[in-house]
């Protein structure tokens, strides 16, 4: 028996196809139910129209196995809650820092503008958030902890902390996209998981007006399901066994994938990022190597592909965010980052992604902490009270193993492969008491100290509605297009926009007039 999520509700043509097939119609078709194509189902499906949403799996995505921190500001009733002051203003004078022109400036502004009501909205659908102010600078909260400063906004003169992390235990993700795949649900928005979606359908002018996939039923639907779950964790911290636990996954789709098409007045794409794609991740971002993936199988471009094969173009591809994450315990940020000729590398206070991409560029893609004892001993301190468990184990080899110790600068340098004299020309005098320590903080693939990375770049949209640019019928958001975030990110920021974009895609997609002339908006 299927799950309420998986039955058929709203569907008003299936017909046999040649060969097997059935073809199913329906007003707007999602392709991806991650944050983004759940937020796009749901606008649409309350502008009246009729939704069916596919996702390769079961749902989620990248969504839920995130934070589940939502970057917003402008004076949400956390922060006002909080005593936290911000503007939409102040918040669009820092993302313009972040975010240079890959956005227009009306743009950027609107969803300033709309961040507060924007988490309302999503409270309004079942996602809690709280107030509770994190008083030092993480890469993550705690659970005592659900506000935090998520970004580098001390290095451009503002303090508001702006990460929303939903209010739940451990990492957050999977409560937001629980609740919001049961907003979905309650709409009697049709949900089709294991499907695969393989082409856009377009007519003689150029038209999106559906997708033909492949579908899963019976004890292979069961099997890949199993196969799949089993693989996504490992497939984040041991990328070779994440690979062979999928090969069986995706030998079940290409065996036993039935045909489907599906007719549209309408298909919007939220199928993620490529980070999972090696050949694009070799074409467009071949510097980004070592890192972490971040996302799931699903992460493959896949929706970037459709869009690009209907007649859509793509922009930031060479756009990754890489994290070399400095803190929990906050006492890291006190130290020295320098690279092999001992000078200095960046900010380490600033965000994990900005210190990442600033060690990327170093020589050799190297960069170690230095530390003083008396740093040293604060950092020790602070772990068990600043950490939730994954931050603690990385923590805590740091401290203990992944350093070397000397009791000069010139001999701790020696043991890190660091110059000596260019470590002590950077240092200076004042340099705190012995020993000390460098940590190697490089970007390079360890299981211990992981550096994730995710794609920030897609297809071009209209940044008014979300239509993929020069495809009529076709929108698309979240990381399968360019958005807020894509020159570069902070937590939280690809969340907002998956929320921001996908809301604008459902809604446009749901005013489209159907190939029978009729309205998409039948309230």
């Amino acid at each position: 028996m299927s799950s309420p999520l998986e039955q058929v509700i709203v569907i008003r043509h299936r017909a046999p196809l040649i060969g097997g097939a059935v073809t199913e119609t329906a007003d707007v078709l999602v392709v991806g139910f991650g944050a983004a194509g759940a937020c796009a189902a749901i606008e649409a499906a309350d502008a009246g129209a009729r939704v069916l949403v596919l996702d390769r799996f079961g749902g989620g995505g990248a969504t839920a196995i995130s934070g589940g921190v939502v970057y917003a500001g402008g004076g949400t009733r956390q922060q006002r809650a909080a005593g936290v002051r911000d503007t939409p203003g102040e918040m669009a004078d820092y993302l313009r820092e972040e975010v240079g022109d890959t956005v227009a400036a009306g743009t950027l502004r609107r969803f300033c503008e709309q961040s507060a009501g924007m988490l309302d909205w999503l409270a309004g659908l079942g996602v809690p958030f709280d107030a509770r102010l994190c008083p030092y600078k993480t890469s993550y909260p705690t659970n005592r902890h659900y506000l935090y400063l998520s970004g580098s906004e001390t290095a451009f003169g503002q303090s508001a902390a702006r990460g929303h992390r939903v209010l739940a235990r451990g990492t957050s993700g999977r409560l937001l996209h629980r609740r919001l795949a049961a907003a979905v649900r309650d709409r009697g928005v049709v949900v089709r998981t294991q499907t695969r979606a393989e082409r856009l359908v377009t007519d003689a002018d150029g038209r999106v007006t559906g997708v033909e996939c492949r579908t899963l039923t019976g004890w292979a639907r069961l099997g890949h399901r199993v196969l799949h779950r089993w693989s996504v964790k490992p497939g984040l911290y041991l990328p070779g066994l994440g690979r062979a636990l999928h090969r069986p996954v995706a030998w079940l789709e290409r065996r036993h994938g039935r045909p489907l098409r599906i007719s549209a007045g309408s298909v919007i794409l939220c199928a993620g990022g490529f980070v999972f794609d090696r050949e694009m991740m070799r074409e467009h971002a071949p510097d980004y190597r070592g890192g972490l993936r971040l996302g799931t199988r699903g992460d493959d471009g896949s929706g970037i592909r459709l869009g690009v094969a209907a007649g859509g173009a793509t922009a930031h591809l060479d756009r990754v965010s890489v994290w070399r994450f400095l803190s929990p315990p906050s006492a890291m940020l006190d130290g020295l980052l320098v690279d092999r000729d001992g000078r200095r590398v960046g900010d380490p206070a600033r965000y994990g992604a900005a210190v990442g991409e600033a060690i990327l560029r170093s020589p050799g893609g190297q960069a170690w902490l230095l530390l003083d004892a008396a740093t040293l001993a604060r950092c020790r301190r602070q772990v068990w009270s600043q950490t939730l468990w994954f931050q603690r184990w990385q923590a805590l080899w740091l401290l203990t193993f992944g350093h070397v110790t000397g009791r000069t600068l010139a001999a701790v340098a020696r043991r890190a492969g660091v110059d000596p004299a260019g470590l002590i020309a950077t240092a200076g005098p004042a340099t705190g008491p012995p020993p000390y320590v460098l940590i190697d903080v490089s970007v390079r693939n360890r299981t211990a100290f992981p550096a994730p990375m995710l794609t920030l770049g897609g297809l071009r949209v209209d940044e008014e509605t979300g239509q993929v640019l020069g495809v009529p019928g076709l929108y698309a958001a979240g990381r399968t297009a360019v958005g807020i975030c894509s020159r570069s990110y902070v937590s939280g920021l690809s969340l907002a926009d998956c929320v921001f974009a996908g809301r604008r895609a459902g809604r446009s997609a749901a005013a489209v007039p159907d190939r029978g002339g009729r309205h998409a908006d039948r309230r």
